[in-house]
């Protein structure tokens, strides 16, 4: 008999054009801490929707890098305390969205970032408004924010309830001006939020029914993320693709692939979906042996007749970059001993221990 509690407060507004239909309902209060990237936001148009419905008053801290770091969280926090600030509006991928949720909680707890992963935090953060710009992450629709913490020399994720944004609003034109790297890159982000959450520990039927809709719709993507091709219909099909995956991790977690994945983010540069393609056909391949019928499904949803033909599509997808990644068994070996010390691979099906990490990471693309 099943047994789960399911908790998604994100209301999701979808469609073109939402922001400025949304008008003065945009605001959650009287002054906004507007976070962004450094150009994603302007060259989007998001940015510009915005501000011509915006009622009240509003600041904009644009200085987000990529992979948001501590200093960056403490500098928007500061601002938003100093300025008077009553909640965030985010617009950007990935990391503005996470930073602006770290920014809404140190805006109303004197704490400093690092001790919110060991002693949460009293005050709710503030509301959050977000408006992503990538089809990748979901974290429009997640209580998680992710950090890179260079005293720990990795990617660091930390949750609570309050950091689930209040609204999302979702157009997939805002997605249009991205590079095709970058869309790929985003696009298998959110495909291994999707794959992780159907086969994660912590999965249940709720959970399994969104992430297999995601899945399904991803895979009407797939011929033309590989011809380069990118029209607003499939920038639709991913972007909502994106979000399902979003609410299913918010659900279940995500799993090893992940955990790999953050050393090949900080150590060599790797993009976050970059990096989790890396192992993801490995990853199929060892679930394989204990889950097969669910690592079929996946297959069959997305149309591939067998992981090495999910190996053959990442091929394809990262072509260029094939050949560019060389691990020394020293450094693999350092990447699984970081990865051992995360959550994710308690919530990986199989018990993975070292030994079958460290195979996944030898068997892997790129």
């Amino acid at each position: 008999m099943n047994k789960f509690s399911y908790f998604m407060p994100t209301k999701m507004v979808y469609g073109q054009g939402v922001v400025r239909e949304a008008g003065a309902s945009l605001a959650l209060g009287r002054k906004a801490l507007i976070v962004t990237g450094k150009s994603s936001a302007r060259l989007s148009g998001a940015l510009d929707d915005v501000l011509a419905v915006l009622p009240g008053e509003y600041v904009i801290f644009d200085q987000v890098e990529n992979n948001p770091s501590v200093h960056t969280v403490i500098k928007g926090g500061r601002m938003a305390k100093e300025e008077g600030c009553d909640y965030v509006l985010a617009i950007g991928g990935g990391s503005p969205l996470d930073a602006a949720k770290v920014m809404a909680v140190l805006a109303v707890n004197d704490t400093h970032p690092m001790d919110l992963y060991k002693m949460g935090w009293k005050t709710r953060a503030l509301p959050i408004v977000a408006i992503p710009t990538t089809a990748g992450t979901g974290s429009e629709v997640t209580q998680y924010a992710v950090l890179t913490i260079d005293e720990e020399e990795t990617k660091k994720g930390l949750g609570g309830p309050d950091l689930f944004p209040r609204v999302s609003y979702l157009d997939p034109k805002y997605t249009e001006s991205l590079p095709m790297d970058v869309t790929i890159d985003t696009a298998v982000d959110a495909l291994s939020h999707l794959v992780e959450s159907y086969l994660a520990k912590r999965a249940t039927t709720a959970s399994d029914l969104v992430a297999l809709q995601g899945i399904a719709l991803w895979g009407t993507a797939i011929e033309a993320l590989r011809q380069g091709k990118v029209d607003l219909e499939t920038r639709d099909a991913l972007l909502l693709a994106s979000s399902l995956g979003g609410i299913a991790i918010a659900q279940t977690g995500t799993a090893l692939v992940h955990a790999l994945g953050y050393s090949l983010t900080y150590f060599d540069g790797l993009p976050h979906g970059r990096a989790n393609a890396v192992t993801m056909r490995a990853y199929l391949d060892y679930t394989k042996k204990v889950a097969p019928e669910r690592v079929e499904t996946i297959l069959e949803l997305l149309g591939l007749g067998s992981t090495e033909a999910f190996g053959e599509l990442m091929g394809d997808l990262f072509a260029a970059h094939i050949g560019t990644l060389k691990l020394s068994a020293d450094t693999i070996e350092k990447y699984v001993t970081k990865a051992m010390l995360t959550n994710n691979i308690k919530n990986s099906l199989g018990e993975p221990a070292e030994a079958e990490l460290t195979e996944i990471m030898e068997k892997s693309i790129l």
